[in-house]
């Protein structure tokens, strides 16, 4: 794909502020792309490089030039997803939103140890017993504190934890050590080879999320090959993202897992006027489009959309 092909399509460069810092950011900006087969979204996070933002535009093109293959289910089971917030809050979250899976975010920058423990309280008392609760720790820890933090969280009867160590070889001996099953992102969205993870015993669990990986039909694939179960998850995206996941979720032939879908909640505002909100802690799958109120009301200011656009068109360099 080529960058002059981007000229026959809408661009949409869009800000929309969160309710939680997240992953280190206040906003999330995205590029909105208009083609024949609908909407799309261009949302890397802003330190990534144009050989990985590539992924996310080959996912917008996907959404806005392609079609995506035909659902299997029509509504998905999703988690809560609690960033590092107070406990107080942290059980607001979970209690409001009606889902039986809950993911809590650990191991963020600034954050104790002890906040994380005091986190995951509030959350197992608020999705009490039979819920299901899973903590994401973006590769955050050595092996070492890996198996000594997993072992105490144990606790909380996490039904995963979600990359604890950055490598490969410390995700092969962590699953030897603790009595928690260890689910793979980083190591399959960021890895040159995907299926490595798979193929030698690293995680019981892939993590897909549909811009990194490329969009939705490279998603299916690498789950079908993986041979593991998949929790199709969000990368912070707005409801034209969500879509994409939602897509990929509902069209895997088995779904043992609540996805992390339910992002949505973590945003101010949205592009569409019926954004894709779990109820009843499941999503129903449909596509909904942008609105030009909406559009207008979140578009970026100029030079936010001038950075955005040329990373657009920096990725699309790439992709050629």
């Amino acid at each position: 794909m080529s960058a002059p092909v981007l000229e026959d399509l809408e661009l949409y460069p869009i800000s929309v502020p969160l309710r939680h810092r997240f992953r280190r950011v206040d906003r999330r900006e995205a590029v909105l792309i208009h083609g024949p087969s609908g909407w799309g979204e261009f949302s890397p996070f802003p330190d990534y490089p144009p050989e990985v933002t590539t992924r996310w535009l080959a996912a917008a093109l996907e959404a806005a030039c392609s079609e995506w293959p035909k659902p299997v289910r029509s509504h998905v089971l999703v988690n809560v997803t609690v960033p590092s917030v107070d406990p107080v809050t942290a059980y607001e979250m979970v209690a409001a939103s009606g889902c039986r899976t809950a993911k809590v975010k650990v191991a963020d920058p600034g954050q104790r140890h002890e906040d994380d423990l005091e986190r995951l309280a509030a959350v197992r008392d608020a999705i009490g017993p039979g819920g299901k609760v899973r903590i994401d720790v973006n590769a955050a820890w050595d092996l070492d504190t890996a198996i000594e933090r997993l072992t105490e969280m144990a606790r909380f009867d996490l039904e995963y934890a979600e990359q604890p160590v950055r490598t490969i070889e410390d995700m092969i001996e962590l699953r030897r050590k603790v009595p928690v099953r260890i689910a793979a992102d980083e190591s399959v969205r960021m890895a040159a080879d995907p299926l490595e993870v798979a193929e030698r015993g690293a995680a019981d669990i892939l993590v897909l999320k549909v811009q990194p990986m490329g969009g939705v039909v490279r998603a299916l694939d690498l789950a079908r090959r993986s041979g593991l179960p998949a929790v199709v998850s969000s990368a912070l995206e707005t409801s034209v993202g969500i879509a994409a996941g939602l897509t990929a979720a509902a069209t895997l032939p088995v779904l043992d897992f609540a996805c992390g879908l339910g992002t949505v909640s973590l945003f101010e505002g949205d592009v569409v006027a019926d954004p894709l909100l779990p109820v009843g802690g499941e999503i129903e799958v449909r596509r909904p489009e942008p609105t030009r109120e909406l559009l207008d009301k979140y578009e970026a200011d100029r030079d936010t959309a001038a950075e955005l656009l040329r990373r657009l068109r920096w990725a699309a360099e790439v992709l050629t």
